[in-house]
């Protein structure tokens, strides 16, 4: 293990008066989310989609809602069931305690639609999801700018094939089958409102405590889609970067090449026992 970006992260952490945290998919890997960065692990997964050559992004595109909502509804309900049943694993916890100890409060960006900051914890009005949420639906008609929670959600799903066989969910006001409020690709007819007062609330927090001293963790972001990294790299102060493929940074780095558990337990080891050395 790399014991001085390790201790250097630690460090870094106690002497911080807050803790931005950037997270991209990486992070949830280890509460056992498929690791879906690349056509390999998709396909992995779901290999009769190999069969199909339908890759993540092939799927993850709004034109499905129109053409096959079944199948739209087969990709998105599945991932909704998985990410509903997954416990968000320990390192949430870390993060949380850390922040605790801090007089400012944390902020969270994240690329990730899967609402597990919030499900451990963290403050719904100090996240940003900068590629919407599976636990919102809008209408795949644009009828209303509405954008409505995922409730009772009830879809019966070929779990090897994702195709949905039922009924799908519909749009309150219309009528039309609804969609998630998540930005796919090549989407136009995303609903942006609930991000941008996300946004609003992430620039707030910036603006706020532009003078402090800032630490920000970084968690399983890659360059694919590079989101959560210039995030991280808009802040001030030191960035730690824990990803096991991609942790290299401009020079205040700390670049830790583990998975976010394991470098956040690790690191959580350090302080812990700094404070009983006291």
């Amino acid at each position: 293990m790399m014991n001085k970006e390790i201790i250097e992260a630690a460090h870094a952490i106690e002497d911080a008066d807050a803790i931005f945290i950037s997270a991209g998919a990486g992070m949830g890997v280890d509460s056992g989310l498929p690791d879906f960065r690349g056509d390999k692990g998709f396909w992995e997964a779901y290999p009769l989609l190999k069969e199909e050559r339908l890759s993540f992004q092939d799927l993850a595109n709004p034109s499905w809602f129109s053409d096959d909502p079944k199948r739209a509804w087969g990709f998105y309900g599945h991932r909704y069931y998985l990410y509903k049943k997954t416990v968000p694993h320990d390192g949430f916890n870390i993060l949380q305690e850390w922040c605790k100890n801090k007089e400012i409060d944390p902020f969270v960006f994240t690329s990730n639609v899967d609402g597990h900051f919030q499900k451990s914890g963290f403050n719904c009005d100090a996240v940003y999801e900068c590629h919407g949420s599976i636990n919102h639906l809008q209408c795949t008609d644009s009828c209303t700018n509405v954008i409505w929670p995922t409730k009772d959600l009830n879809i019966s799903i070929q779990e090897d094939r994702l195709v949905a066989e039922g009924d799908l969910p519909i749009c309150p006001h219309c009528s039309e089958v609804a969609r998630p409020n998540i930005l796919m690709f090549g989407d136009d007819e995303w609903l942006s409102k609930r991000s941008r007062l996300q946004n609003q609330n992430y620039k707030s927090w910036k603006s706020q405590h532009a003078d402090a001293n800032i630490v920000t963790i970084e968690l399983g972001a890659g360059k694919a889609i590079p989101t959560a990294r210039y995030a991280s790299e808009s802040m001030s102060g030191k960035l730690v970067r824990i990803n096991p493929r991609d942790s290299d940074g401009y020079k205040n780095t700390i670049s830790i090449p583990l998975g976010s558990l394991e470098a956040l337990t690790a690191i959580d080891g350090v302080l812990n026992n700094r404070e009983k050395s006291f």
